[in-house]
């Protein structure tokens, strides 16, 4: 065989080598793009059904606050008929009395306010920055004779 063959041939295999090598490469590497892809569709999957749980979370929560009111005004409505039925139609003083003290007793505590929790003591409380130290003894008075713990 002449040595231009053999040169035509060696390149003609080491082209299909390399064709054949970025194949495999190529396959091993489009495997883990196509496992990301699926792994992102999945987290968009959860992100929708997420907000989805979170939006039906709402409207759960914004009914029960609805309902709560309802309740409460037809419980108000069903006190403020009674004590004017009670006043026009009954008799008895006490129950009178009883049913018109559960107003105002109602209305007192819907205006009472209520004062939020503070981060700090008005006065040598547990907060203050002096709490649990003790006063320093004056230079001329002598230290106490117990050690101090640790």
């Amino acid at each position: 065989m002449n040595e231009s063959n053999i040169d035509w041939i060696l390149a003609i295999a080491c082209f299909l080598a390399g064709i054949g090598i970025g194949a495999l490469c190529y396959h091993l590497l489009n495997a883990n793009v196509a496992r990301n892809q699926k792994t992102r569709q999945k987290l968009a999957e959860r992100e929708l059904e997420l907000t989805q749980f979170r939006d039906a979370l709402n409207d759960h929560f914004s009914k029960a606050s609805d309902l709560t009111d309802q309740i409460q005004r037809a419980g108000n409505e069903l006190r403020q008929h009674l004590a004017s039925g009670a006043s026009s139609l009954c008799d008895d003083s006490q129950l009178k009395r009883r049913l018109l003290d559960t107003d105002t007793t109602l209305e007192e505590d819907m205006g009472e306010k209520v004062d939020l929790p503070r981060d700090y003591a008005d006065n040598r409380g547990t907060l203050s920055e002096d709490f649990g130290l003790k006063p320093q003894p004056a230079e001329g008075e002598a230290q106490s004779a117990n050690p101090p713990r640790i």
